[in-house]
């Protein structure tokens, strides 16, 4: 019994984790589709997703053919299913990659989905204001009194 309630105190940590690096990336949203996954977007298009409720892969994301050959090899890492052929991996363990070596692949992912986006998505992702959070840190700009006459 003392299992139940430890598991998904792993699972929010580590979906806490991957909402915390993915959002990080400009313009990254994220949204729930499909019934239980969390995927993550930019420009409306995906590029990482993950299930909310235990599954056969625990996450799916895009990498480059070179990097694609190479994961499919190791352990724990197949082609994902239904995106194998848009180049997409899938890890079966949350383990299977180191945490370090995960936030730069999906970095990469981001970043693969960003350049294939049309110019104009590219543009308004990349002017976009940054968020209040942000934008509350900043000094405010002094104006310039105007000579009173």
């Amino acid at each position: 019994m003392r299992q139940a309630f430890f598991f998904p105190r792993i699972l929010l940590m580590n979906i806490d984790w991957l909402r915390e690096v993915c959002l990080s990336f400009p313009g990254a949203t994220e949204q729930i589709q499909w019934g239980s996954d969390l995927l993550f977007k930019v420009g409306g298009k995906m590029f990482a997703a993950t299930p909310l409720e235990p599954a056969p892969v625990c996450l799916s994301f895009k990498a480059s053919p070179e990097t694609f050959a190479e994961l499919t090899e190791r352990p724990n890492i197949i082609p994902a299913p239904y995106l194998a052929r848009a180049q997409w991996i899938a890890l079966e363990t949350r383990d299977a990659l180191r945490a370090d070596e995960l936030a730069r692949l999906l970095r990469n992912s981001y970043d693969m989905v960003f350049a294939r986006l049309p110019k104009k998505t590219r543009d308004a992702v990349s002017n976009a204001k940054p968020s209040a959070r942000k934008a509350r840190n900043k000094k405010p700009v002094k104006k310039k009194r105007e000579p009173s006459r």
